[in-house]
């Protein structure tokens, strides 16, 4: 819920509270009664966006070379067209010294008399099923982790789900602190978002927490983090030059990417865990005080967290588990060696031609060999990154949605005047059934199977007739 938005809290009939809008003073009737508001959360001099919402995307030529992509928008052009997601960005420089390289080799072997560069094509097919396979690895290896990184938060996404669910529907809200139960489950149901945003700065190698993102959830807890944010907390810094070159994939531009954790002067703890802590402990208040009868609740309970914990080792044991380094070199150092022969190769058939043939040829074998090295961290800042911060804002919806309502009794759903109970077979609801006897209620469900047969039947019949 937004920050801005006012609501009053009226009482229904049954004794649950129900949230209306409050409409502006511009909407409000002159001879309407003014009722007390009361704003979900203090007035502040600025307003402060909510940074789990949609409208707080945007495309601007930074989202072409940084990420993660926002699968949310849609494109019209087609696929072989786009540039959102394409890892032609990063290629320009390559591309541009593949280019300078071809030329020069092809103006020396045509200007300059009694020399000719060319070579035989042969070792375009020895060499080429070694690059192929090579690459093949590289890819292979890098979405495998990609797709393992998704199975891991598709967990996480579940397990959330679930223990909000355990929250808010199975924890039984005492009668004497029946308010100090309903702020303790949306504590509790917050922390369990805290614990999906923490994760994914922590995979990010961001150890503090001053993030707009994760800051107004924790700030009430006691973690490392939180002391050593306060304490003395580095911010990264980045120049022009920085920006431009971690844009176009130059490596002497990028910084190493745990620079903040290996500045830090104080501990800075692990995060999530910490949160899973608190969560921990919130469950075991639930079920000593009773407040989680059923002995399965609890079992689902625990096994929710442990499945959280069991997310962030998975987590961390892809990201800290690359491909060999002997491997990454290796195969960096082939493909380099056959771009970089190709033009040598293609001189004595193609002349002027060399150039761009080589261009485009290089532009196919860099780009599987870019996207092996883009997607095997699945968890950054790259434009096909797994989207984690879509990811959180559906974790926090989800949260949203389960706490939008008072936990269902059965009568306000069942004995509805809406409910067809044996819809499509019946158009009749609840109260009609509930008048007729059981013995034509089960005969109207043994006749339910044979409904649709009767129809092409009768349909057949039809069709013959005429």
């Amino acid at each position: 819920m937004s920050g801005d938005s006012d609501v009053t809290i009226h009482a229904r009939e049954d004794g649950e509270p129900t949230a209306h809008h409050i409409p502006s003073e511009q909407q409000k009737s002159p001879h309407a009664v003014q009722e007390e508001e009361y704003p979900t959360s203090p007035r502040r001099h600025t307003t402060t966006p909510n940074p789990f919402s949609r409208r707080n995307t945007s495309m601007d030529l930074d989202d072409y070379f940084t990420g993660p992509r926002d699968i949310t928008k849609h494109s019209k052009w087609p696929l072989f067209m786009q540039m959102h997601g394409s890892i032609l960005p990063k290629m320009i420089v390559p591309l541009l010294v593949v280019a300078a390289w071809a030329t020069l080799v092809t103006v020396i072997s045509k200007k300059v008399p009694n020399v000719n560069l060319g070579i035989s094509s042969i070792l375009l097919t020895v060499t080429g099923f070694v690059v192929g396979l090579g690459l093949s690895f590289r890819s292979s290896t890098a979405y495998e982790r990609y797709a393992e990184g998704r199975k891991f938060w598709g967990q996480l996404i579940t397990t959330c789900q679930g223990l909000g669910r355990v929250f808010w529907l199975h924890a039984v809200e005492r009668e004497d602190s029946k308010k100090q139960d309903l702020l303790a489950k949306l504590t509790a149901m917050n922390l369990v978002v805290a614990f999906a945003v923490s994760l994914k700065h922590k995979l990010r190698f961001e150890p503090y927490t001053y993030y707009d993102d994760l800051v107004e959830l924790i700030d009430h807890i006691d973690t490392f983090a939180r002391s050593a944010t306060q304490e003395n907390a580095t911010r990264p810094k980045s120049g022009m030059f920085k920006a431009v070159g971690e844009n176009l994939g130059l490596s002497f531009a990028a910084s190493n990417p745990r620079k903040l954790m290996k500045k830090a002067q104080c501990p800075l703890g692990n995060l999530p865990l910490e949160i899973l802590c608190y969560l921990t402990a919130y469950v075991d208040e639930l079920s000593l005080n009773g407040q989680l009868p059923v002995g399965m609740q609890q079992t689902v309970a625990y096994n929710s967290l442990q499945a959280l914990n069991d997310v962030l080792v998975n987590t961390e044991r892809v990201l800290n588990t690359p491909l060999p380094i002997a491997y990454a070199i290796a195969i960096s150092q082939i493909t380099w060696i056959y771009v970089f022969l190709l033009p040598f190769q293609l001189l004595l058939v193609l002349d002027w031609i060399t150039i761009p043939a080589t261009v485009a040829a290089s532009y196919i074998i860099l780009g599987i060999f870019f996207i092996g090295h883009e997607v095997e961290n699945p968890f950054g800042n790259d434009v096909n990154d797994l989207p984690l911060d879509l990811f959180c804002q559906q974790i926090v919806q989800d949260m949203e949605t389960i706490a939008a309502r008072p936990k269902p009794r059965l009568s306000d759903w069942v004995d509805n005047p809406r409910n067809k109970v044996l819809y499509p077979h019946s158009e009749s609801t609840y109260s009609v059934w509930e008048q007729r006897p059981e013995a034509a209620i089960r005969k109207a469900l043994r006749n339910r199977p044979h409904a649709g047969f009767d129809r092409e039947e009768n349909g057949a019949k039809g069709e013959q007739n005429v």
